[in-house]
C-alpha cells in the first residue's frame, strides 16, 4: 500500500470514527450497528474511491468492534456481588 493509500485510509478511519459518534450507533442494537455500517461502507466507498475492497472489509471491522462495549452492559457479570464476595471470605475462614 502506498504512502498517498495508507493517508486516504487513515482519513476514512477517522471520519467514519465521528459518523459512528454523530449518529449515535454506539447507543444502537448489535443488529442495528450492522445495518448501519454496511450502509455507511457505501457511503464510504463513494467518498473514498481509492479504499480497495479489501480496505472496505477492514474498515467495516474496525468500525464495528469500535461499537462494542470493552464491558457489556447489563446481563450476567463475572465480578462477585458484595453478599456474594462476603459470603466467598466467610467459607474461606473456616477452612
Amino acid at each position: 500500500m502506498s504512502k498517498h493509500q495508507r493517508s486516504d485510509f487513515a482519513a476514512a478511519r477517522d471520519e467514519l470514527m465521528s459518523h459512528v459518534h454523530r449518529c449515535g450507533v454506539l447507543q444502537a442494537a448489535p443488529e442495528q450497528q450492522v445495518e448501519w455500517m454496511d450502509d455507511t461502507m457505501g457511503y464510504m466507498a463513494e467518498r473514498f474511491p481509492v479504499l480497495t475492497e479489501e480496505d472496505l472489509g477492514e474498515l467495516r471491522e474496525i468500525g464495528l468492534r469500535f461499537c462494542q462495549p470493552v464491558i457489556a452492559y447489563g446481563g450476567e457479570s463475572t465480578a462477585l456481588s458484595a453478599e456474594e464476595d462476603t459470603e466467598e471470605q466467610e467459607l474461606a475462614s473456616t477452612v
